[in-house]
């Protein structure tokens, strides 16, 4: 008897040991939840409360809790949230990161404090090149891997020149030259660069009437959020779509505020990592999903939030909370997505994926969507400087 009593004892000591080991993961969000870019941020954490409904019965027992934070698309504001989230949140890991400028703010932190930080949008090449770092992985794009197909894509239509347009801050930049370095190689030449002041352009006119007296062939742009919708509308009542026809990184039209666009984006040709018309099982799931859930059509952004929440609770479920083995397993860690197969290059911790170049049209049902022309297959970064070890 005193045999069975043990034995009833330590099998119930095992199970309750057991409820108690169930973790609570912590993911803190660094999102700009205000300022231009709020809409974009908003749409990512949709995207990422998805992909944990989906799959975050792969953590067994274990839970996520997000812990948001406001960036305010300000690099020092986004610094100090990185740090409360590590230091005083105690977070296992960080996701999130619309802008270019505030990624580049907070690297080093990262770094020094071996956090991994899942980046579900920000583009800053230097993110995973000469500045990358072990614990830095992106499953969003990075900005020379949305315009460089772009830049070729012009080229080979028999465009000769180019004057380029984008905002004065480190994505416009990046945009711009990576376009213009594979446009040139193909023999067009990028007869000017209009930088316009971010986060404080209302008024587009005298940039646009300076774009159209180069006397170029056609038009590059980089915008997204706000700024997109007001440069589309006053590019299109400028009556130019016929004489400078447009050439974009697709954010410029983004299926989350192409509603407010309107008819102006009809015509503007556009590349990107993902369209809404992709014909995958992965795609239909989640439109459908995101569709009933939000009651609006997904946009890529939200596909990047999608991404990234399955990135972390693979990454968890193979480590049980330990970084060093967290960054092993997101870094080999590779899945069928809405939009299309991807990899995580292991010498720079950039996402390796398609990119698809589409007009936007008018559909059967008088929505604009996108018509595909082209894809770009397997578009890779070179390592730009970026030595990972490990």
């Amino acid at each position: 008897m005193r045999k069975r009593y043990l034995a009833v004892a330590t099998a119930a000591l095992l199970a309750g040991t057991t409820a108690v080991a169930a973790r609570e993961y912590k993911v803190g969000l660094l999102l700009p939840y205000s300022g231009v870019y709020a809409a974009l941020g908003k749409e990512i954490q949709a995207g990422f409360e998805l992909g944990l409904e989906h799959y975050a019965a792969e953590l067994g027992e274990d839970t996520i809790r997000l812990l948001p934070e406001d960036t305010e698309v300000k690099p020092a504001v986004g610094l100090t949230k990185a740090k409360k989230l590590v230091l005083q949140d105690k977070v296992d890991v960080l996701a999130g990161l619309v802008s270019s400028g505030v990624l580049a703010a907070v690297r080093d932190f990262v770094d020094g404090a071996k956090v991994p930080l899942v980046v579900a949008n920000a583009g800053n090449i230097h993110a995973t090149g000469k500045q990358c770092s072990r614990y830095i992985i992106r499953v969003s794009f990075s900005n020379a891997q949305i315009t460089r197909p772009m830049g070729r894509y012009m080229a080979e239509r028999g465009l000769k020149t180019v004057v380029a347009m984008a905002p004065d801050y480190a994505a416009g930049r990046q945009d711009v030259e990576a376009m213009r370095g594979a446009f040139e190689a193909a023999g067009g030449k990028v007869l000017k660069e209009i930088y316009t002041p971010f986060r404080k352009t209302k008024d587009f006119g005298p940039y646009l009437t300076e774009a159209q007296a180069t006397g170029a062939e056609a038009l590059f742009v980089f915008y997204a959020g706000g700024e997109a919708i007001s440069f589309m509308k006053q590019y299109a009542s400028f009556g130019l779509k016929d004489k400078l026809p447009l050439y974009a990184a697709g954010f410029l039209t983004s299926q989350l505020y192409r509603n407010a666009i309107g008819e102006a984006a009809l015509g503007s040709i556009n590349s990107l990592h993902y369209v809404t018309t992709l014909d995958n099982p992965e795609n239909a799931r989640f439109q459908q999903a995101f569709q009933q859930k939000y009651g609006r059509v997904a946009s890529e952004f939200a596909v990047q939030g999608y991404d990234a929440a399955r990135l972390i609770v693979a990454a968890l479920a193979a480590s049980k909370g330990d970084k060093e083995k967290f960054v092993d397993a997101a870094r080999t860690t590779t899945f069928a997505s809405p939009r299309g197969p991807w990899r995580i290059d292991p010498a720079t911790n950039n996402i390796v994926q398609n990119i698809y170049v589409y007009q936007i049209v008018q559909g059967p049902d008088g929505r604009l969507v996108e018509k595909v022309l082209k894809v770009y297959e397997n578009e890779q970064d070179p390592p730009n400087g970026c030595q990972l070890a490990g």
